[in-house]
């Protein structure tokens, strides 16, 4: 009898950590052009090897159990000692083109790596890895151009006693994904330069710090906007000189209007001063010649901006307390008058409204109800999301895929950080600087950093319907230079972000920068 399992272990090279599989025989018993027992219910709980599927390695970790995604049944990998093993689909007869496959995962974390994989396709194998989440089930994507009609769907575990993933629900289809937007905010770029601000790049060398960020794959700056900073930074013509920078770098423009002299957050909507008597009329129209002046002067500079926030992280509005959510229908004039401005200097400048709510389902809807329902203008929803602070990456992606088909807008995380360590660079405490705050399984350290990065990525990219933009880092460039702390109006202040830059203690470019190649 033909046993392929033994054929396949004869014909392949022992398995590396990560080593990929050489390309499998056409002649395998699951060769076929459509996925097979994709939940994983045709055998029941205790099989060691699913019907349709292979597995390589050390197969005792790879098994059917109960407590399934949808149906009654997953795929486990687990085991008490260390292990490593790949469960494996092999379709033939496939056309030509591009494919991804979709799958919902669990995993309790600790692996040296544990990925979904589509290889031997053609061209260069692509992978997901799987996010920490031991509770909720998060889907993933991963998208293929097959060049030779073949393709090897991979679940691939390398990991340490005890380690755990559980997989179902798979979907192998036409399509295609990818992010648009691998951005950072660098808004305290200019004065850490100005006060002797150094970035280096990884290997050491000297440069600048935008031309490194875009050698490791971002291709949009954020950059905020005050009316009249107290320090003079932030300000229209300080963006106006790093507009010329990141165009010239050839990388697109999101400009973030926070209507204030200072920070506008979910705590501080604190009108300009040059506006505070205002009535709320005059505040509509200085909403609209503030956003039209700086924005018309980007474009007489060749640098029109290609998304623009009207406001910052607006859980409760701006421009207190005209604005404040308490009263919707003047906060939806004012926002109003900030899209029309954007669209009377540019109408193909993207308007997005931006929350501090990643994580919270229920108050994302209440807000984007109330702004739909007053008749607010925008193209596009923006969500801060810090895991230490808005909840599991299980409530971030049900929240930004639900804004995104709720409302049927792209939607983008705008912020989002992790520390890569917790002690500071300065006087000042970091805002995380203990391991109680931390996001299970992302430690604090370089490989901490750069998993949380690429996860969010992976969740942003596996929105449904594409709709899923991109992600910007939130300052990235913000090191520990004595006076570029966080109070405009104190040049002692310190600064509690260094450790959650993309540049180390030492002024090198961290790890968690090459996630900005992601697809």
């Amino acid at each position: 009898m033909f046993h392929p399992r033994r054929t396949l272990r004869a014909l392949l090279l022992p398995l590396a950590a990560g080593l990929a599989l050489t390309a499998l025989p056409a002649q395998t018993a699951q060769a076929a052009s459509t996925l097979t027992n994709t939940g994983f219910e045709s055998d029941g709980s205790g099989v060691a090897t699913p019907s349709g599927w292979s597995e390589y390695g050390d197969t005792g970790a790879s098994y059917v159990e109960s407590g399934g995604h949808s149906g009654s049944y997953r795929l486990a990998h687990y085991s008490s000692s260390a292990y490593k093993v790949e469960t494996y689909q092999y379709l033939s007869g496939l056309t030509n083109g591009n494919y991804k496959l979709t799958a919902w995962v669990r995993s309790g974390g600790g692996q040296n790596s544990a990925y979904l994989a589509l290889k031997n396709c053609g061209g260069t194998e692509q992978r997901t890895d799987l996010p920490v989440s031991s509770s909720g089930w998060i889907h993933l994507v991963v998208p293929v151009s097959v060049t030779n009609n073949q393709c090897t769907i991979s679940i691939y575990s390398d990991a340490n006693a005890g380690n755990w993933i559980n997989v179902d629900d798979l979907t192998f289809t036409s399509g295609t994904t990818g992010l648009s937007i691998k951005g950072s905010d660098i808004s305290s770029l200019a004065k850490s330069e100005a006060l002797g601000g150094v970035y280096k790049t990884s290997s050491g060398t000297t440069g600048d710090a935008l031309a490194i960020l875009k050698s490791s794959g971002m291709n949009y700056a954020r950059l905020k906007v005050w009316v009249n900073p107290a320090d003079g930074y932030n300000n229209k013509t300080r963006v106006l000189a790093m507009a010329k920078r990141i165009k010239a770098q050839g990388m697109k423009l999101l400009v973030d209007f926070h209507y204030s002299d200072t920070w506008a957050d979910p705590g501080a909507q604190t009108k300009p001063a040059a506006w505070a008597g205002h009535s709320y009329s005059q505040l509509k129209t200085d909403v609209y010649n503030h956003t039209y002046d700086v924005l018309n002067a980007l474009k007489a500079q060749g640098t029109t901006a290609d998304m623009v926030q009207v406001g910052n992280e607006i859980n409760g509005g701006m421009l207190w307390n005209e604005g404040s959510t308490a009263n919707w229908s003047q906060l939806a004039g004012l926002l109003n008058s900030g899209y029309d401005a954007v669209k009377a200097v540019n109408s193909s400048t993207t308007v997005a409204l931006h929350l501090a709510k990643g994580g919270d389902l229920s108050g994302t809807r209440a807000w984007f109800d109330s702004a739909v329902a007053n008749g607010v203008k925008f193209d596009v929803i923006g969500l801060s999301y810090y895991g230490y602070w808005h909840g599991w990456l299980y409530d971030f992606q049900t929240t930004l895929d639900d804004a995104a088909a709720r409302y049927g807008k792209p939607v983008f995380v705008a912020e989002t950080a992790y520390p890569f360590r917790l002690d500071s660079d300065d006087s000042l405490v970091n805002q995380i600087d203990t391991t109680g705050e931390l996001v299970s399984g992302y430690g604090a350290t370089t490989a901490g950093q750069t998993a949380w990065l690429r996860d969010v990525m992976n969740i942003v990219e596996a929105v449904p319907n594409g709709r899923g933009l991109g992600v910007f880092y939130w300052e990235a460039t913000w090191t520990a230079v004595t006076g570029n702390g966080w109070d405009p109006t104190d040049a002692t202040s310190g600064n509690g972000w260094e450790n959650q830059a993309l540049f180390g203690f030492d002024d090198k470019a961290l790890p968690a920068m090459s996630v900005f190649s992601h697809r």
